[in-house]
């Protein structure tokens, strides 16, 4: 039954991810079948992120409370359907609409499988290698969906790749509702209606800004949608604060090991993740590279990532050392990647993209062991849905932040300028995060001696 359970959580977080990432290298005959102006393509290539940031938190949540297993399924199948609407999309407003629906089926799907590997595998060797198996599908879904994408765009069309995905989350959900039994947490509680509704708008206000942001300049839709991210957001800790079912309980914010653990996935998003984001389109426009091309240099870095996590249980280091020395491997990877031009050929980024990738495996298999185990026990599931959120919002502000830098006229030579003003952005990002890892230090519990009696 643990395997089973392994197997089919790890498939649908590959799954998760890999539809995540097929955009990536399909952009431009999606935008062109679409009509998607430059927001659209922008909107094309985020949207499903809206979903994750969105829902991840709460899929936790209910997850442990009302059936890993139901929540898992019911994710499965809303990714089915919504790949479908994907597929036969005629605008790009519908095609968005439904990738922002495969983001809440993804969130569902990471959220409750993580938490069921967590109840599958206690806690010590066994969890730490069912870990590296989860952090390894991460790296297997970044590293396929381009390929995917580029692949089936040559042998069929752009579309393609979103029946092959709703085909494969119908068989997730179906091997999960027969392979794998039902769990949740001991003692569940009330479902956090006002929470949820709350955290989920205030969350894609926010996610929406940073999308609308990155067309640079400040604009009235991104004021207003900021001021409403920070208006539902403090409404969603003004009613954490107070419930007696609150769905997030704050306090887990006071302890170093959340905190290490969350900033880790804040900073692996806004960092390398955010990089790769950039990587495919750079590598077409800068080094006249083809669609498939640019998906195997992205798969240099996933696929080393891979194989890493699935050693990365032999590493006799606790989760934060683990984590700080990852990152920090990461930033270096990353900083190896300045100094690129136009004599530059694709040879000088692969050794780079193979360290990279090797340290991200360590980050992954680290920060699936740490997101639960930062939790109380029995609450994975909610450890799963924080840490994913953190990563995704780091995301969603890095891509931003790399997209206004690193704007350049198409084809221009200073291309390569706005490709290292990202690679040390991200490097740097990736460095910092390192050290505010390191700098969450668990506390000492101070002990009183017993004095010997007489």
């Amino acid at each position: 039954m643990r395997t089973r359970t392994l197997l089919v959580a790890s498939a649908g977080t590959l799954l998760a991810l890999i539809a995540f990432t097929v955009p990536l290298a399909a952009i431009n005959p999606t935008a062109l079948a679409l009509g998607a102006d430059a927001a659209g393509r922008t909107w094309i290539l985020s949207s499903m992120s809206v979903g994750l940031g969105a829902a991840l938190l709460s899929a936790g949540t209910i997850a442990d409370d009302f059936g890993r297993r139901r929540t898992f399924v019911g994710g499965a199948v809303l990714l089915a359907l919504a790949s479908f609407a994907a597929e036969f999309a005629t605008g790009t407003l519908l095609f968005v609409l439904a990738r922002i629906a495969q983001g809440v089926g993804g969130a569902a799907l990471i959220a409750a499988g993580l938490g069921l590997i967590a109840h599958a595998f206690p806690a010590g060797p066994a969890r730490a290698t069912a870990s590296g198996v989860w952090g390894a599908s991460v790296g297997g879904g970044i590293a396929l969906g381009p390929l995917l994408a580029a692949v089936l765009g040559r042998m069929i069309d752009w579309r393609a790749p979103y029946f092959v995905t709703a085909i494969l989350a119908a068989l997730v959900g179906i091997a999960a509702r027969w392979l794998i039994e039902e769990s949740r947490a001991d003692h569940a509680t009330k479902l956090d209606i006002a929470g949820t509704l709350l955290l989920a708008g205030g969350m894609s206000a926010l996610l929406a800004a940073l999308i609308e942001g990155r067309s640079g300049g400040i604009r009235p839709i991104v004021v207003l949608l900021a001021v409403a991210a920070v208006l539902l957001l403090a409404a969603f800790v003004a009613v954490q604060w107070r419930s007696s079912h609150a769905m997030l309980d704050l306090r887990l914010f006071t302890e170093p090991a959340f905190l290490a653990a969350s900033g880790a996935a804040f900073m692996t998003g806004a960092g390398v993740i955010a990089m790769m984001s950039y990587l495919a389109g750079f590598a077409g426009v800068a080094l006249g590279m083809s669609t498939l091309a640019g998906a195997w240099l992205i798969f240099a870095w996933a696929a080393t990532s891979v194989v890493t996590a699935l050693f990365a249980r032999r590493i006799q280091l606790s989760g934060r050392v683990q984590l700080a020395i990852g990152l920090a491997a990461v930033g270096v990877g990353q900083l190896t990647l300045l100094g690129l031009g136009a004599e530059t050929g694709w040879q000088r980024m692969v050794p780079s993209l193979i360290l990279i990738g090797i340290a991200s495996g360590v980050v992954n298999a680290a920060l699936g062991r740490e997101a639960v185990a930062s939790v109380p026990a029995g609450r994975g599931s909610l450890g799963s849905g924080a840490n994913n959120t953190a990563r995704y919002v780091g995301s969603a502000v890095g891509v931003t932040v790399v997209s206004v830098i690193a704007a350049r006229p198409a084809g221009s030579a200073e291309v390569f300028t706005g490709w290292n003003h990202a690679t040390l952005f991200t490097g740097a990002v990736s460095l910092v995060g390192a050290l505010l890892v390191l700098a969450c230090r668990p506390r000492v519990v101070a002990t009183v001696p017993v004095s010997a009696a007489g």
